[in-house]
């Protein structure tokens, strides 16, 4: 059977623009899936702990070697760890805050970034690597290579960075929904199309990726 595992992190519910396209995605994927399982994530609704000292100090120990409190901190989490490793699939909903990725995943990654699930560094393998990654993003703006702020991107490229470390950017898949603000903000205006087209791209490509996903 396979699994998918389903995280939102949008702060918005109606006006989203992650939301939707995880959504259809999601749904694309049951049908093409009806025996697979599915857990569903709202990091906004419910977000992550931050992390502590006493669970990362917990991560660097043996298990065997832990103190009470250690172990009773990394335990606390075991779920956590343990949804990812049984997914095949993970879809993430990942919206562009201040130019980056909103807290919440950053967190979700942190407690992720613990030694038992670290790729191997010379033969890549480990507990998570291998795993499909969709991530479904939304952007105010564009940050398409040779736009004005193409280098003010601070969420495609740290997540490829940080999943690196856990072998999930082996198959990693970005769909972006860019310039969501054009109908919002008065001098985005002129490029309304450019944002009805990448809505329309991203609604494409997520039906098509999540039947063979």
């Amino acid at each position: 059977m396979t699994n998918l595992l389903h995280i939102d992190s949008s702060i918005w519910d109606a006006t989203s623009h992650s939301r939707p396209v995880t959504a259809a995605f999601a749904e694309a994927w049951k049908a093409a899936n009806p025996d697979g399982g599915y857990t569903y994530r709202d990091f906004a609704v419910d977000p992550v702990e931050h992390l502590t000292g006493l669970y990362m100090s917990a991560a660097y120990v043996p298990a065997d070697q832990r103190s009470p409190e250690q172990a009773a901190e990394f335990d606390k989490f075991k779920w956590l760890r343990d949804e990812v490793i049984a997914a095949d699939v993970v879809l993430l909903g990942v919206p562009m805050y201040n130019y980056t990725i909103p807290s919440t995943i950053k967190t979700w990654i942190d407690h992720l970034l613990v030694p038992e699930l670290l790729v191997n560094a010379e033969t890549g393998e480990g507990l998570l690597a291998g795993k499909k990654v969709f991530v479904a993003t939304a952007r105010g703006g564009s940050y398409a290579p040779g736009t004005p702020k193409e280098s003010w991107d601070h969420q495609e490229p740290l997540l490829r960075q940080l999943f690196q470390g856990l072998g999930l950017d082996q198959d990693l898949t970005f769909i972006h929904s860019e310039m969501t603000l054009a109908y919002t903000i008065e001098h985005l205006k002129q490029f309304q199309h450019i944002a009805d087209a990448s809505k329309e791209n991203a609604y494409k490509a997520v039906q098509e990726l999540a039947a063979v996903a």
